[in-house]
Parts: structure tokens; sequence; C-alpha cells
């Protein structure tokens, strides 16, 4: 048993913030029919290198726990094998250009009619209304108009984006939110609704404490690299190997980083006692430890920082994150099998649940491959399902 079991996904979605929602709920129980275009599929089965048995990484990462069917809708037969699917199904997820569901005739009438009880998330760039609600979304736009690139960076470089598409993942896993919020409510009022997230909401959001700085100070946000707007020391020192990450996070640890640093006096010290005496005097204070840190390596540095219960850590690279005792306990690297790949190296599921755990049951399926499966559950006979085939629908 797992918590999701009975739920119906149809997931029109592609690319990224729309499949990871759906994986999520697929990782919970849900019965995901991914649905794609005949011939092409997801946009993100071309992005590569690398691929895997034609299998691009990128489309295997966040398509696990789905049953994976073609369909043209831009074909008036396709958009009644979508209408059928609808009627059996509890959750809608799709990201498709403002209004192009609509334009179909999948409108609030029609869901009314037919398929009320839907929960409909759409994903978009900047939502349903608002000056900028016609135009596309990408991540690395929406890094960039949110703030977050022009606080990511060293402070005297460029603006930078994160490493991965961050507004993405974090609109995927809003969307997922809301689904399950909706779902919620269902149990009271019998009745799915519309849900709806953007990268521009979700970008802003990300702002967080950032925001809230700007918002009470009056003040612009500015780049600091490695270190934290409003916590000192909080960032990344040279050791004798290499950089490392120190996290104080309150007086007491500083004062056992001094001890630990042998200067038990910066303690007292009316520069550096208390958080906001150092996040004023931080350039002194880095510039101290800095001078201290590199006299020892990563490995030295951590222990004793760690068993003082100073919060610290290596800077992996991603292969050295992946092969960590702690992911491994964690099992946050699993392996499936895969009908084209054989066994397939993937990210584990993170969520952690007592009486109805998460799992991996399907590899993210191969373009088409469960079409006819999904049909006959549907109620579509083998000559329907010909048909459709001969007619290049499916």
């Amino acid at each position: 048993m797992t918590s999701l079991d009975g739920i119906r996904i149809v997931d029109l979605s592609r690319v990224l913030a729309g499949p990871l929602a759906t994986m999520l709920l697929g990782d919970l129980g849900a019965d995901v029919v991914k649905i794609e275009r005949p011939g092409a599929g997801d946009d993100t089965r071309a992005w590569g290198p690398p691929f895997a048995a034609g299998e691009s990484a990128y489309y295997l990462s966040v398509n696990r726990n789905k049953r994976g069917i073609t369909l043209d809708l831009a074909a008036k037969e396709g958009r009644e094998v979508l209408a059928r699917l609808l009627q059996d199904a509890d959750v809608l997820v799709e990201n498709f250009k403002l209004g192009t569901l609509e334009r179909w005739g999948f409108d609030d009438a029609w869901f009314d009619a037919h398929a009320p009880q839907v929960v409909r998330t759409t994903i978009s760039g900047y939502g349903s209304n608002g000056p900028m609600a016609n135009r596309p979304g990408y991540d690395f736009v929406a890094q960039a108009e949110s703030g977050l690139m022009s606080i990511t960076g060293d402070p005297d470089g460029p603006a930078m984006k994160l490493g991965v598409a961050i507004v993405d993942v974090c609109t995927g896993m809003l969307a997922t939110i809301s689904i399950l919020a909706a779902l919620e409510e269902r149990h009271r009022s019998g009745r799915g609704q519309r849900t709806e997230v953007s990268l521009h909401d979700t970008g802003l959001q990300m702002l967080v404490n950032v925001a809230s700085n700007v918002l009470v100070s009056g003040s612009d946000a500015g780049r600091f690299g490695n270190a934290h707007p409003n916590i000192v020391p909080y960032r990344t020192y040279p050791a004798s190997d290499g950089d490392f990450a120190i996290a104080v996070g309150n007086d007491a640890q500083f004062r056992a980083l001094a001890a630990l640093a042998g200067h038990p006096e910066w303690g007292d010290d009316p520069r550096f006692a208390r958080n906001a005496d150092r996040v004023a005097n931080r350039d002194d204070l880095d510039a101290r430890i800095r001078t201290i840190t590199e006299r020892r390596t990563r490995a030295e540095w951590i222990a004793d920082l760690v068993e003082a219960g100073i919060p610290s850590g290596a800077i992996n690279s991603v292969a050295e994150a992946l092969s960590t005792g702690q992911a491994a306990a964690r099992d946050m690297v699993r392996e499936v099998e895969h009908p084209l790949i054989g066994t397939l190296r993937m990210l584990g599921v993170p969520i952690r649940l007592e009486r109805t755990p998460a799992s991996i049951d399907r590899p993210p399926p191969t373009l088409g491959e469960h079409t006819d499966e999904v049909l006959r559950e549907a109620g579509f006979s083998e000559d329907e399902i010909g048909a459709l085939r001969e007619n290049h629908i499916i």
C-alpha cells in the first residue's frame, strides 16, 4: 500500500517542472500516464549527451514511475482519446501555452460536465494574469528576472545562475504541494479545482529572507559569493588542500570556533561577540579565520569542527556527493532495470513515509511503451486502437 494508491494522473507536461511534479506523485504511488507527441516525445528526450541506449540522462532524471503513451493532441481524434482518459482521471498536469486546453475544448464547462472530479494543475512562466501572462517560461530567464541571479556569484563578478534549473525544480515541488492540497479538499467537496504555479511566482518566493531584507530595510540586495548576507562566519574558507564550508549559526558556535582557532578572546571582542557585530566586521573576521584555516587540511578541520558542534563540510563534486556513505545509507542512488538500458542508476526517493513508503516501481518509459495497455484499460477495442495507430494518432 502506498500513499496515493488509486490516484490516476494524466500528465501532459514536458521538460522539467511538470515531469518532476508527476514523478514525485508517482513515487508516492499514483498511477501516472505520461502523454507525449508521436515520433518526438518530450523535448528532453533529445537533450544530450549523455545518452544511454538512446535515452537521454535528462529525460531519465524526472520520468520514472510513469506509464508512457503517445497521442497527437493536434488532431480531433487525439483530443477525443484525451477526453475519455480524463473522465476516469483524478489529476491533470499541463504546461502548455496559456489557453491551449481551452482552445481544444477542455474549458471549465467541459470539466464541470464531464470530469468534475479532476484537479487541473497548470504550470506556466508567469501565471494566467498580468502583463507577461502570454510569454513562455524558461528557468534561465526566471532566475534572471526574479533577482536570484543578481544575488548569486562573487561580489565583484557577474550575476550567475545556479548549476541546476532550480526555479523549474522548485516550481515542480510547489505544483506537487498544490495537487496534494486540492486532492485533500476534494474529500470534503467531491470536486476537483484549478491549481496554478508559475516560474515567476516561484522565483520570487525563493528569495525568502533576502526578499524580506529588501522589503524591511528598503535597500537592495547584493552578492556575497559563498558568504551569507545575515550570518557571519558562514561561508567557505581555504584549507591547505582546498576549500571547505563552515556554517556558524549562533554566538555559542562562534565561541567554540574561536577556541578551536586558538583565539578564545574573539568571543568577547566587541567587534565579534554578537552576530550583528560579526556582520558589521565580516571582512576583518573572515581575513583572520582564513589565515588560520589555510594551515591545515580540510579533513583535519572538518573532523575537529564537527566534534566541537560546529557545522562544517567538504565541497564535494557531484560524483563525490553521490558516492558518500550517507548517500548510500539513505538509498539516494538506486538501480532499476530498464528495457533498453539494462541496469540504470538513478537518484533515490527523498521522501520517507513510515507506513506507506514511497518507492521506485517503474523505470522511465520508452516513447509510447504503454499506449495499448492504457487505451485498453480506458475501454478502447483492438479495432479502435488499430485505427488510431493507422491514422498516426498514437
